[in-house]
């Protein structure tokens, strides 16, 4: 039984869970917060909770890198497919902590509570995503921490901690995002090689990211209407801002589409240059 920090509601909690350096507690934390949120039996804030932290707790390993530095292999051999469930490993990892960032810092910002429903869901969900590519690592004789892991992900929640829509535009709907275009092609490289217990990992992942992206889509569009902005011209001046490079194709339109995220949002952003 991991024994978990104490806390005192929602916010506390996700706090507590995003310190966390010790990854078990860090994901039990996140997904019985949850249960406790869904529950009702959590105040959203308390004059208890602690500040939420510039960056997440990590374990030791693994050896954090600039992406340039992170060696790509081929998927057929067994070192491949494991260098690739660390990747998917590491940016899990990290989606647990930016939902989790995301409940925590804006916890005071005028939102119903059913936003911090579906960001708790996401946190569940990752948590889960995280264990399990962590098991199949296992299972292969691996196990997170044993490879490099570029650290580019968190840059993100750090550049947008002080805006919730320029958050919303960066997190879910170009990282998330980015996950339904590559996962299919990677999930039937695995199944090519054989090895179909790593693409039934990859197609719980799959099936999950849509409903994310679709939290993302349908709070970015809440607070654009409330603002009385246009969701396609303010997702792109807020990439412009608060993004490094153009947006890469191939794009999966219609897992985007189902989430909510139209053609009009990225589709004339493939070559911009942000200055």
């Amino acid at each position: 039984m991991t024994t978990l920090p104490q806390f005192h509601s929602l916010r506390g909690a996700a706090v507590e869970a995003v310190r966390a350096a010790d990854l078990a507690v860090k994901t039990e934390l996140a997904q019985e917060a949850a249960r406790r949120w869904q529950a009702r039996s959590l105040s959203l804030r308390s004059p208890l909770d602690r500040s939420v932290p510039e960056r997440p707790g990590r374990p030791e390993r693994p050896v954090l890198t600039p992406p340039t530095q992170v060696k790509r292999r081929s998927l057929g051999s067994l070192k491949g497919r494991i260098a690739l469930l660390h990747a998917i490993a590491h940016i899990e990892l990290n989606a647990v902590d930016l939902a989790l960032d995301i409940v925590a810092r804006f916890a005071s910002e005028a939102v119903p509570n059913s936003f911090f429903d579906g960001w708790m869901q996401v946190a569940f969900e990752e948590a889960k995503h995280f264990r399990m590519v962590r098991q199949r690592l296992n299972d292969l004789g691996a196990d997170y921490g044993d490879l490099p892991a570029h650290d580019g992900l968190w840059q993100a929640a750090h550049d947008t901690r002080n805006d919730l829509t320029a958050r919303l535009a960066v997190v879910p709907l170009i990282l998330e995002a980015r996950g339904l275009d590559v996962t299919p092609a990677l999930r039937a490289k695995m199944r090519e090689t054989g090895d179909h217990e790593s693409a039934a990992v990859l197609d719980v992942i799959y099936e999950d990211e849509k409903g994310h992206v679709a939290v993302g889509a349908k709070w970015f569009r809440f607070l654009c209407a409330r603002q009385r902005k246009d969701p396609a011209a303010t997702f792109q001046a807020l990439v412009r801002a608060n993004f490094r490079g153009p947006l890469k194709p191939p794009f999966n339109d219609i897992a985007r589409a189902e989430a909510g995220l139209t053609p009009s949002f990225y589709r004339s952003m493939t070559a911009s240059t942000n200055i």
